[in-house]
């Protein structure tokens, strides 16, 4: 009923950019929190960004000031800007989102399908 649909991996050398996007659709009634968590071979998947629904915003120490989380709400859309990249930032990202499907129903955890991101010169 929920799909979230990621976009904008690829590979890039190191000091490069990326942007990835994830667009939820199907039954929603309201999204609150969406993020973006990467998961690097041997490794277990980790926070990167989050952002709730009013705006505010949470970072990894690893990727604050270079990574920019930001959502479009009439979208049901987060966008991740990655700048300044890193080889340790390659990894596979996954969006996530907390779904309210209907009103007043629990909230759902639902994952994107994740993107490759690879920095390497």
């Amino acid at each position: 009923q929920v799909q979230l649909v990621e976009s904008g991996g690829g590979l890039v050398q190191p000091g490069g950019s990326l942007r990835l996007s994830c667009a939820a659709s199907g039954r929603i009634f309201s999204i609150n929190a969406m993020g973006w968590y990467r998961q690097a071979p041997g490794k277990q998947r980790e926070l990167v960004a989050a952002i709730t629904s009013g705006g505010s915003t949470n970072y990894a120490d690893s990727v604050k000031g270079r990574f920019t989380i930001s959502r479009d709400n009439a979208k049901n859309t987060v966008y991740l800007q990655m700048n300044s990249l890193k080889p340790e930032d390659t990894a596979v990202y996954y969006c996530n989102a907390d779904v309210q499907r209907v009103r007043g129903g629990r909230t759902y955890a639902y994952w994107g399908q994740g993107t490759q991101v690879t920095v390497s010169s």
